[in-house]
């Protein structure tokens, strides 16, 4: 997301950071992580500094699926709703749970109201993997109903934003669903052969849907091919 957006976003919704992340909830990782304001130290301290590009936190997954805030699109399947911490507990039952006492508290963090997005569709999306915007302040007053509905205002904006992002970031090859599908087994080392037998195609057409791929990849054989359509699964 542009991060000049994020900021517009902390001035109209005062708090003391903007965290805007990518979840991968089948693998508890990141496949990415903003935050305003942007250069604290202290923040990107919570972050397992060995893969900086996708920060893992072992404490806060070690929570994530008991705390109802955080994982509640996972386990209800609504990806809409604004929530906050409020919904779910009252103040001292929030104070005893793991993500307050080991998260949130040390990082002096008491309030927290987020949205959620789904994943822009290409071939690396996927169950689990969403983006999920959260607004966190210390002490004083918690996020209010006002909050909540500019935020439920802006989340179809903020959807666009982050999807028009995402497309000038990442383009999707232009691709037929069949074509997806011959990748994904070349992925998997599939020869011609087993290709055409899963897909139930001939060994001519696995080679003239190949031509075609290679074609519109601008590649000229299938590793090649591999790594220009799935850039975040090769090495």
């Amino acid at each position: 997301m542009p991060l000049s957006l994020l900021r517009d976003l902390k001035d109209q919704i005062p708090c003391d950071y903007v965290l805007f992340q990518g979840y991968d909830t089948r693998r508890n990782s990141y496949w990415f992580a903003q935050q305003v304001p942007e250069d604290d130290e202290d923040w990107d301290s919570v972050f397992d500094s060995d893969v900086p590009e996708f920060p893992e936190f072992p404490t806060f997954w070690q929570h994530f699926w008991t705390c109802k805030p955080c994982s509640y699109p996972d386990h209800s399947g609504d990806f809409r709703s604004v929530v906050q911490e409020t919904d779910f507990y009252s103040v001292r039952e929030f104070h005893s749970t793991g993500m307050y006492c080991d998260v949130m508290r040390p990082q002096g963090f008491e309030h927290q109201i987020g949205l959620f997005l789904p994943e822009p569709p290409g071939p690396d999306a996927g169950i689990g993997r969403t983006a999920r915007l959260f607004l966190l302040r210390g002490p004083g007053p918690a996020f209010s109903e006002r909050d909540r509905s500019l935020l439920t205002l802006l989340r179809p904006h903020l959807q666009e934003a982050f999807q028009d992002a995402e497309r000038r970031r990442n383009p999707v090859p232009d691709l037929t669903p069949r074509h997806w599908d011959l990748l994904h087994l070349l992925a998997a080392g599939r020869t011609n052969t087993q290709i055409a037998r899963q897909l139930g195609l001939s060994e001519g057409t696995v080679r003239t849907h190949l031509e075609n791929i290679y074609a519109r990849l601008d590649v000229s054989n299938r590793t090649a091919a591999i790594i220009r359509a799935f850039p975040n699964r090769v090495a």
